[in-house]
């Protein structure tokens, strides 16, 4: 993501930044993101054609795109599913994370993708879903740059599909697979916690809750689930 923010001033076009090791990782909210030696880290980073608002719900796009990915990776999609707003679960545990930041009137999306080896337990945050690696769970392996082109192509295909057809389609395929749809999770922001049923995401993106209070609709949020895996 450092990169992209050095390189966006001269790029004239969607470009990719692997990186094959990283030593200053960052996740959502500033936290630290530790990335084991084998695992998978890149940036796409470009100049979308529409506003803010529209431009985070390629967080949507990422998580699909890296869906399909593992899909073509292992030839199997069992086990894989959506969390809101921006991991992937493999098995109930997070395989991967998916970070958004506006970069200059552009826009970087970064990946981070457990292959090899998950972080050890004690580096996440309290109650959040353990990290698994795609190895751990799966006795499968892929090289990292194998992984970014089945990633980019995946990407690319979905990414126009949205500016063709907008959101519905991105958001039917994504609840299609998210994880824990229908039952009680909770979101917590720093100032606030929702306990209810996910009943959906709308059409902004937003969490749906339906809590004892009534009906939330939540923009960001940190997701846990109440038993865990």
């Amino acid at each position: 993501m450092a990169e992209a923010v050095r390189l966006a001033p001269e790029l004239t076009g969607p470009t990719w930044i692997f990186a094959r090791e990283q030593t200053a990782g960052r996740a959502r909210r500033g936290r630290t993101w530790v990335q084991p030696s084998g695992n998978f880290s890149a940036t796409l980073v470009w100049r979308p054609n529409d506003g803010i608002q529209t431009r985070a719900l390629r967080s949507f796009v990422a998580a699909l795109a890296l869906r399909e990915a593992f899909v073509a990776a292992t030839g199997n999609e069992a086990g894989l599913a959506l969390k809101w707003p921006n991991d992937v679960l493999l098995n109930g545990g997070k395989v991967a994370g998916i970070l958004l930041e506006s970069v200059g009137d552009g826009l970087a999306i970064g990946f981070g993708v457990n292959l090899l080896a998950a972080p050890p337990l004690h580096v996440v945050q309290k109650g959040a879903v353990p990290p698994v690696s795609l190895l751990s769970e799966t006795g499968q392996t892929i090289e990292p740059l194998d992984f970014l082109s089945l990633l980019a192509a995946a990407f690319a295909r979905l990414e126009t599909q949205f500016t063709t057809y907008g959101f519905e389609p991105i958001r039917a395929a994504w609840l299609q697979h998210a994880a824990r749809l229908g039952e009680v999770i909770i979101a917590r922001t720093a100032t606030d916690e929702t306990v209810g049923t996910f009943q959906t995401v709308d059409e902004q993106g937003m969490l749906v809750l339906k809590a004892a209070d009534g009906t939330h609709r939540i923009a960001a949020a940190d997701v846990f689930f109440e038993q865990g895996r």
